[in-house]
């Protein structure tokens, strides 16, 4: 049997067991995300396609999925989705003047001995893609931080239906504090993680560390993670603003 087979198999057993019906979903979206992602990169080959409203569209729908098909269509989600545009949105125009400034688009020197035998006249504006690849990894970050927000919001507001909208926006802050902290160590370590060959590589290169740092593969890889943390704050306040107003605005109305 396939590896790839086997592994799947036994995560879909363990996410069956421990999640439930939400387990399954959880995993039935994986595949439906992951074909999001690959039917954007076909689209994309496209030279008269805008790989960033492509990017946006398909994060649109990546969030969709990951917040309504698995927890459904109700106020935590709705929070969470609007927070995690509204984030997106705002991140939009200062990724596109960092990817343009830092000039980390195409392939670095480590990469172009593999790529010489191709043409790179394809007629694709590599800072968009860039950009591109930029906002679709910070999506999963800033989807899971909303809905960790909003959902004990949520809970806290039904056990307690009397607090104010300034208190239960500040118990979002201090939820959001405690998520913070994990989040951008999920997405350093997962950097090093992913990218611990290429630090031998830059070993037996004989890098300094000044090399390393002005690296195109290694600066790409950082102004993603530092966006990404970047993304995870933001949409911290966001998230806890727009929920308490929400829900406080909601139970006032009933």
């Amino acid at each position: 049997m396939n590896v790839l087979v086997l592994l799947s198999i036994i995560l879909f057993t363990l996410m069956a067991i421990v999640g439930g019906k939400k387990g399954i979903k959880s995993f039935i979206a994986l595949f439906l995300n992951f074909a999001i992602v690959i039917a954007t990169v076909l689209v994309m080959n496209d030279p008269n396609a805008n790989p960033i409203w492509l990017t946006l569209l398909a994060c649109a729908f990546i969030s969709a999925i990951s917040l309504f098909y698995i927890n459904e269509v109700n106020s935590k989600t709705m929070m969470a989705f609007l927070s995690t545009i509204v984030t997106l949105v705002i991140l939009l125009l200062f990724i596109i003047i960092i990817t343009d400034q830092s000039m980390i688009q195409g392939f670095g020197e480590e990469e172009r001995e593999e790529m010489m035998a191709f043409s790179l006249n394809i007629g694709i504006d590599f800072v968009k893609v860039a950009t591109s690849v930029i906002i679709m990894s910070t999506i999963g970050a800033i989807v899971d931080t909303a809905i960790s927000i909003t959902s004990p919001m949520r809970e806290i507001h039904y056990h307690n239906p009397t607090i104010s909208r300034k208190e239960l926006f500040l118990a979002g802050i201090r939820i959001g504090r405690d998520i913070l902290n994990t989040s951008t160590n999920t997405l350093f370590f997962a950097f090093f993680g992913g990218y611990m060959g290429l630090l031998m590589w830059f070993k037996d290169l004989s890098y300094s560390f000044g090399e390393i740092i002005n690296s195109k593969v290694f600066s790409d890889e950082m102004i993603t993670i530092f966006t990404a943390g970047m993304g995870v704050a933001i949409v911290i306040p966001i998230a806890s603003g727009m929920t308490a107003y929400y829900l406080v605005r909601d139970k006032q109305k009933n």
